[in-house]
């Protein structure tokens, strides 16, 4: 019997490291080594210091909104299943006139491939400039139903604009967000994705491993 050959798994997580670079006020991303090997320990343990919010990560309701849900209360079926990794050509933000050719569906998860995955996760500090959900785009994918939002840097909303607003608009009707996300290597298209967070007892948010296979048809 042949067995079924399947697309390999496309990691879109980025990796922790030791002074990687985050959202500016937020504690640095800290690893070093407690035991080791080299210095005649036993084995290697390392030291991991970070927030919740660092690198490839969600954001739960609780992160801007009270009483709205913590990381506790995800729904496994909003990061486990197909997707849709769709390319956005716009240089600034993600805006509805854009959206509006892509019949959105209810219940879709929504993965936003932009010029931050080719351009600022190569800088060596914080782009200020990375390319974010407008608060009128948030309120298009809310109106359309849609599951769940994952952007390819470290936040749905912009630096200079809609941090807030955009972030109120999604958790407030409980769209879950995926942010910090790298989509160099995953083409426009659908696929299977499984994102599961560290489980943080009533987290804001928690870092997660992100992978997608693409799907045939």
């Amino acid at each position: 019997m042949a067995t079924r050959r399947t697309a390999p798994w496309i990691d879109v997580t980025i990796p922790f490291a030791n002074g990687m670079h985050g959202w500016p006020g937020n504690p640095p991303t800290v690893i070093k080594p407690h035991a080791s090997l080299a210095k005649g320990d036993v084995c290697n343990v390392s030291v991991f210091n970070l927030n919740t919010h660092a690198g490839t990560h969600m954001d739960s309701p609780w992160h801007f909104l009270k009483g709205l849900g913590t990381m506790d209360d995800l729904p496994f079926d909003a990061v486990i299943g197909p997707c849709r990794v769709i390319e956005i050509k716009d240089q600034e933000s993600i805006k509805p006139a854009e959206l509006a050719k892509l019949k959105l569906k209810k219940g879709e998860r929504i993965l936003f491939r932009t010029r931050n995955s080719q351009v600022s996760w190569k800088k060596k500090s914080f782009d200020k400039n990375f390319v974010y959900v407008s608060k009128e785009a948030a309120q298009y994918l809310v109106d359309k139903g849609v599951r769940t939002v994952g952007i390819d840097y470290f936040s749905v909303g912009g630096f200079y604009k809609d941090a807030v607003p955009t972030h109120h608009i999604l958790l407030g009707k409980k769209v879950w967000i995926i942010e910090g996300l790298n989509l160099a290597k995953a083409k426009p298209g659908r696929y299977e994705m499984i994102c599961l967070p560290i489980r943080i007892a009533k987290g804001d948010g928690a870092p997660c491993r992100c992978l997608l296979r693409p799907l045939k048809g």
